[in-house]
């Protein structure tokens, strides 16, 4: 059953397998064994970076495009569903209306995108899709009056999402079950299922289809297969993948801005991940996006304590400043490439597939 669950793609490395448990399992107690909102709110990233990175690696790793208005489709998604809930009332139906407009807008546009331009060559269209991204975030930047501008727009969400709704009276472990501990358990499981879904694309005729295609889509549309077809397709699929990870992101924070949904800085971090977790394996995802995100979130702090424990060694203690910890991720990300090629989940299953 396990198997059927995973479409007959295990990890094909215990280590690897023992590192996904783990992941697992420690997002699905964070709750209960995390202290503080800074912890949760790590876990609950890493939760939707798995899913935006893993349709992401869908259009990189497994078809070989490289776009760069995912974000585009995340913000989409995010802001789909806050300006629904700002504007009718913190509802259901607002967000069961949000997040429609978000998935059919994101469909409009992927469509148009992938049909416009995948027939132009890899860098021009990697353009196009920067050149799209940008005019979006720059309207959302614009459009103050209805999206907030530059400072972005909270908003309500229903009750049962609230922290202060109490769906029980007593504690469970020392935790109570509110509103915060649901919408964490509601992302939760739809980062599983989502990915789900997308390990089963990728294991299917179609995913065998688009790695023909990356590897070489001039034999691929010999033997019959319609790449055009075929690419935009994965495109629509990526962005409707990327828009609900927005509007999961979105009830979480309860907030929407250019910044946090719309800007390169997370396409970079995108990038980045995919680089770490391996292209082209869609488990890399989940290793990429945890080590990253935790990294991001407790590197610098780390570090602090780091230099001030190094104190007596003025050298040391000015390298590892955390003020310097974009510097050491890059160093991280480059020694990434250098040894580690294939990525962290290529590496562990010893294998170039």
């Amino acid at each position: 059953m396990l198997r059927t669950m995973l479409s007959d793609d295990p990890p094909r490395s215990r280590l690897l397998a023992a590192l996904l448990i783990v992941i697992l399992v420690s997002l699905a107690i964070a709750p209960f064994v995390a202290s503080g909102a800074r912890a949760l709110n790590t876990a609950a990233t890493i939760c939707v970076f798995i899913v935006l990175v893993a349709s992401y690696d869908l259009l990189l790793g497994y078809t070989g495009i490289v776009s760069f208005a995912h974000t585009m489709f995340y913000g989409i998604g995010a802001y789909g569903v806050g300006l629904a809930l700002a504007t009718m009332g913190p509802s259901w139906w607002a967000v069961f209306a949000g997040l429609a407009t978000a998935l059919l807008v994101a469909l409009v546009l992927a469509l148009a995108i992938g049909l416009l331009s995948l027939r132009v060559r890899a860098l021009f269209f990697a353009m196009i899709t920067l050149a799209v991204a940008s005019a979006f975030s720059v309207l959302a930047s614009q459009l103050s009056d209805f999206t907030g501008g530059e400072d972005g727009k909270t908003f309500a969400v229903p009750r049962l999402l609230t922290p202060a709704y109490r769906l029980l009276e007593a504690d469970i472990l020392g935790r109570g079950i509110d509103g915060r501990l649901i919408t964490y358990y509601l992302i939760f499981f739809c980062s599983i299922g989502l990915f789900l879904l997308l390990l089963r694309v990728v294991n299917s005729h179609f995913g065998r289809v688009l790695l023909a295609i990356r590897e070489n889509d001039f034999r691929a549309e010999a033997l019959g297969y319609r790449t055009v077809v075929y690419r935009t397709l994965a495109n629509c699929i990526a962005a409707l993948v990327a828009t609900l990870a927005g509007a999961l992101m979105a009830l979480w924070l309860r907030y929407v801005g250019p910044k946090t949904f719309l800007s390169f800085e997370v396409m970079t971090d995108i990038l980045l991940i995919v680089v770490i977790g391996g292209m082209g394996r869609m488990y890399g995802a989940v290793v990429g996006a945890t080590l990253f995100i935790l990294a991001q979130n407790y590197l610098q702090s780390g570090m602090a304590r780091a230099s001030d424990a190094l104190s007596a060694a003025p050298f040391l203690a000015k390298a590892l400043h955390p003020d310097r910890w974009m510097l050491w991720m890059g160093l991280l990300f480059i020694a990434c490439v250098y040894f580690v090629p294939t990525g962290i989940v290529g590496k562990l299953r010893g294998t170039g597939k």
